[in-house]
Formats: structure tokens, C-alpha cells, sequence
């Protein structure tokens, strides 16, 4: 069977490629703009596959009208008289499919070439193909929701998105789609928590694994990567590694059910059985959540987060107002800004329609060819981490003349002199699965930062335009000033990073709380000192 693969659908791929996607899908989690492009990647392996079952199904065709032939053959003439064996024809199609017919549907090399088929095409997808650390970046990712929204295991394998609030379930958000996960979902999750040594989201994921797993009957699918065998393993030792000692017994005793000869396991439940009857063990106390470089400000910023945007309500507080804003701009006069004073330490402001839908379309659609996965200040250098979940680009004002309006815009707004280098390029960014970046500074907190590379001193402030709107999550939480900002479209938010002496403001830590659901784009403009020495002249009091 010839095959049947249009070559048109490679061609124009290939002019995608280039069009859209810079290099590859590579750190595809990074960045829900490159799952979204993901899509037709699986569209396309959706095709090859349907092509696949089509000549599969014809090939299969073939066979059963083979048996057909030869089972009807036999009820017919070779179950009849021995004198229907004298016929020389029925003796000459008997002979001949047992020489070639036979030899030849048995050895085709058909199947074989339907799967070459298959297999070529999906080799020449493999660029734009997930890799191990987008699969493992996309379980921390739920993990890390499950985390800082307080979310159920359970119901997230559900579809949905619930926590337990006075000992009920509530709805944190309802997905229009509920998307259930299966035994195997739950396995890789609690897989990479596994191979971290959290046995604390192992536990969890690797129970839930085990009770689809069992619901199921042990059933395997070619499509799953582990087993019910597979999952009661791992559950048993990440038990073990927690203090519960028997309930690993007890699991590790139901896996030896399904491979009695298993001689780890045999030793495992050996060492189980001896520590039991020690009877030496410290009393198991539960399930300890793993501690967090961010511990000290963790529950705070998971509280802010779990509001998802808790601003300042103005009549608890009479010196926080909303107004009409012109800054004394003639620019701003005929047209002046809707500002909200979120809080005064530090001092935070909102601005509402900052930006146009058609203005933040072209700043996403410059910056999609330059996205690559975000980076934080490591010393003098730059380094991703697992704290920033992002992609970002830079624009010049050069790069598309929507980037020089906002500038103008933001000028006019802050009374800042905001052009390069007395204002870095804008930076845009958007977020991936659970994209986040927890409790952080804008200024640079150590004179070896990257920050000062510009030689334009530290930054001063830092204007953040939010260029999309998200269903769930995604709050800009302010940690020491205990309040967050929710995700308020074509707004943006501005504060002073540092106080009127140049020390920095401890106030302004604060966080991108995770995307829950939705896709999250900011650009971002940070402000230096030097330039601004009309604008945001220093006070005579060295303590301010």
C-alpha cells in the first residue's frame, strides 16, 4: 500500500515554522503562548494518525476477506465427500495458498509500512514536539497551584478546581470544559515529585494514580507510560520515606500479589515487617508540606494569592481616592486617566484604560518572535529558576511606533523620563502552566546586580501594563503591604521602587501570584534614577 501523506501539509508547516515559532516549542510550559501554538502540532499528528486507522483498516479488509475466502472454502467443499478433494481445482487452491497466500499475508510487510508511515511523520514534528522538562515543568506546575490556591488532588483529578473551606468543598473557579485526569496523569505527576524526594505531593498524586488504577481493573493502554504495578511502588516507598510504615507494608503486600517475584519488593516488606515489630518507630504524624526558601513570606503570599486581587477598600481609608488624572500634561488634558490609589506604603497606583485592545495585539505580536524563557538576577550574571515561569521579550522604541506612544504615555503619566538608558527597553511577557514568580524586587538589592550594567543607577520605579485578561489567578500580590492587585485588562499599576534617598522600599516586595486559568501578557517598564533629576528631585531629608 502506497503511501497516502499529502506532502502539501509539510510544505506549508515548514512556512509556519518560520512565521510563527522562532527555533522549536522548546521549554514549552514557559509560556502558554507556545501551548496555544501546540495545538496544531497535535492537529497535524490527529491527521497522520487518522490516515494511519484508514490504511490500517483497509489492510485489515484484506484479511478478513482472506479468511472469509479460505473459512468458507473449508465449510463448503473440504468438510463435504472425500470426492470434492478429487476436484484438481479445489487440490490446486489448496496447494497454492499454502505455498504463497498464506506466506504472503502472514510476512506482509503492509502493517509495517503503515507504521513507518506513521512514525516518519511524527519524526518530522519532533522539533516542535514537548520534552521531558516541558512534561515535568507542567507537573510542578500543578503541583504548585494545588499549593498556593489550597486546591484538592482529588478534585483536580475531577476536572475541577476546589478547595475546603469550613470543612466543605468550594468552587475556586468552574472550568467550561471539566478536563478529568487518568491513573496514568496522576502517576507522572507524582513521578517528578517522586524523583525530587517530595514525598509530600508523591503521596497524593501517587494515591489518587493507584485508586484510578485499581477502578480500572489494572487495565493497561499503549498510551500510558506507567502501570498499576508501577504506581503501588512508588506510593509505597514515598509512605515508607513519610513515617507510615505499615500502610507501605500493606501496599507493598498488594504489589506482590501482581508480581510475586519481585525481589526488591520481597526485601522491602521484609525491612517493613522488622521496623513494625521494633516497635521503635516514632508515632506518624501526617503529611508535612516541604519547606520553601520563601517560608517566611509564604503564607502571606499565599493568602494574597488565594484572594485573587484584594484592593485597599477606599472608605477604610480616607487618604486612598480615585480620580480624573492629568499630571499638568497638556497631553492629558482633553483626555485625562482614570487613577486609583491602591496604597500610599508603598505608594501604588492603578491606572484603568491605559492601553487600547489594538495597541496591546501589536505589542504581543512584535514580541511573540523574540520570546524566550524569562531570567533572574544570579549574582553578576542571569540564570532561569523555577521561581519565574515565563517568557519574555524586549522591545526598542524602534521595534513597532506603538512602543514609542507608551512611552510618551507613561512620560506624561509619571512626570519620569522613561527613553533609553534612563528607562530600560519594554519588556513583555507572558506566562506559562501555573506561570508565576514569587516574592521578589524590582531594584537591584546588591551592587554587583545586572541592574546597573545601563549606568543609570538603580530602578526608580516600575510602570506594568496588563496587556490580557485572565479567568483565574494571576494577582500581583504586594507582600509586606498585605494586599493584592488583580489581573485588570488593559490597566496598569505603577510604584516607586525606591525611596526619595535612593535606599530601597522593603514595601514593594512582591509577587506575580500563578495563572490559574487564562493567558497572562504584562510589559513591563522599569524606570532608573539618573534622568530623573528635575523630575523626581531628592528631599533635604537624607531619612526619606
Amino acid at each position: 500500500m502506497k503511501r497516502k501523506y499529502p506532502t502539501f501539509i509539510y510544505v506549508s508547516w515548514g512556512l509556519l515554522t518560520l512565521a510563527v515559532i522562532p527555533e522549536s516549542l522548546g521549554e514549552m510550559y514557559t509560556s502558554l503562548l507556545d501551548v496555544k501554538q501546540a495545538i496544531s502540532v497535535e492537529r497535524k499528528l490527529i491527521d497522520y494518525l487518522r490516515i494511519y486507522i484508514e490504511q490500517e483498516a483497509e489492510r485489515l479488509e484484506d484479511i478478513k476477506r482472506f479468511y472469509a475466502k479460505v473459512s468458507g472454502l473449508h465449510s463448503e467443499l473440504h468438510k463435504g465427500p472425500g470426492t470434492v478433494m478429487a476436484n484438481p481445482l479445489a487440490a490446486f487452491t489448496l496447494i497454492k495458498r499454502l505455498h504463497s497466500e498464506w506466506l504472503n499475508v502472514v510476512y506482509s510487510n503492509e502493517a509495517l509500512e503503515n507504521t513507518q508511515a506513521l512514525r516518519s511523520s511524527y519524526k518530522e514534528e519532533a522539533a516542535n514536539l514537548a520534552t521531558l522538562e516541558d512534561l515535568q515543568g507542567a507537573a510542578k506546575a500543578l503541583m504548585r497551584l494545588q499549593d498556593v490556591y489550597a486546591l484538592q488532588v482529588a478534585s483536580l483529578v475531577k476536572g475541577r478546581f476546589q478547595r475546603v473551606t469550613n470543612g466543605k468543598p468550594v468552587d475556586v473557579y468552574m472550568p467550561t470544559v471539566s478536563i478529568p485526569l487518568s491513573g496514568d496523569d496522576c502517576f507522572v505527576v507524582g513521578k517528578v515529585a517522586y524523583e525530587q524526594e517530595d514525598y509530600y505531593h508523591s503521596v497524593q498524586w501517587l494515591e489518587e494514580s493507584v485508586r484510578l488504577f485499581r477502578e480500572a481493573g489494572g487495565k493497561w493502554s499503549p498510551e500510558n507510560e506507567g502501570t498499576l504495578e508501577d504506581a503501588l511502588d512508588h506510593l509505597a516507598f514515598s509512605h515508607f520515606k513519610t513515617g507510615n510504615v505499615s500502610y507501605a507494608l500493606s501496599l507493598s503486600q498488594e504489589l506482590l500479589h501482581h508480581d510475586p517475584m519481585n525481589g526488591r519488593v520481597l526485601q522491602n516488606v521484609e525491612k517493613y515487617e522488622k521496623l513494625l515489630l521494633a516497635a521503635s518507630l516514632p508515632r506518624y504524624v501526617g503529611l508535612r508540606r516541604p519547606s520553601s526558601k520563601y517560608l517566611r513570606t509564604r503564607d502571606t503570599y499565599e493568602r494574597l494569592c488565594q484572594t485573587q486581587g484584594s484592593q485597599p477598600m477606599q472608605f477604610e481609608n480616607p487618604r486612598l481616592f480615585c480620580d480624573y488624572f492629568t499630571n499638568d500634561s497638556p497631553g492629558l488634558q482633553l483626555l485625562p486617566v482614570r487613577r486609583e490609589v491602591l496604597s500610599l506604603q508603598p505608594f501604588v497606583v492603578l491606572y484603568h484604560n491605559f492601553i487600547t485592545d489594538t495597541e496591546a495585539e501589536d505589542i504581543k505580536g512584535v514580541a511573540q518572535s523574540g520570546l524566550r524563557r524569562s531570567v533572574v538576577a544570579a549574582g553578576e550574571k542571569q540564570a532561569t529558576a523555577d521561581y519565574r515561569i515565563s517568557k519574555s521579550a524586549w522591545l526598542k522604541d524602534s521595534a513597532h511606533y506603538t512602543v514609542g506612544k507608551l512611552d510618551q504615555r507613561i512620560s506624561m503619566l509619571t512626570g519620569l523620563n522613561v527613553k533609553h538608558p534612563y528607562g530600560e527597553h519594554l519588556q513583555v511577557v507572558n506566562y506559562g502552566i501555573g506561570g508565576h514568580y514569587e516574592p521578589h524586587f524590582d531594584h537591584a538589592t546588591s551592587p554587583s546586580s545586572p541592574v546597573f550594567k545601563l549606568k543609570t543607577g538603580n530602578r526608580v520605579a516600575t510602570f506594568m501594563i496588563y496587556l490580557s485578561s485572565v479567568e483565574a489567578g494571576g494577582s500581583t500580590a504586594f507582600i509586606y503591604a498585605n494586599f493584592s492587585v488583580p489581573v485588570v485588562e488593559k490597566a496598569a499599576i505603577f510604584w516607586w521602587n525606591l525611596h526619595r534617598n535612593g535606599q530601597g522600599d522593603v514595601d514593594t516586595l512582591h509577587a506575580g501570584c500563578p495563572v490559574l486559568i487564562g493567558d497572562k501578557w504584562v510589559a513591563n517598564k522599569w524606570i532608573h534614577e539618573y534622568g530623573q533629576e528635575f523630575q523626581n528631585r531628592c528631599s533635604l531629608n537624607p531619612e526619606e
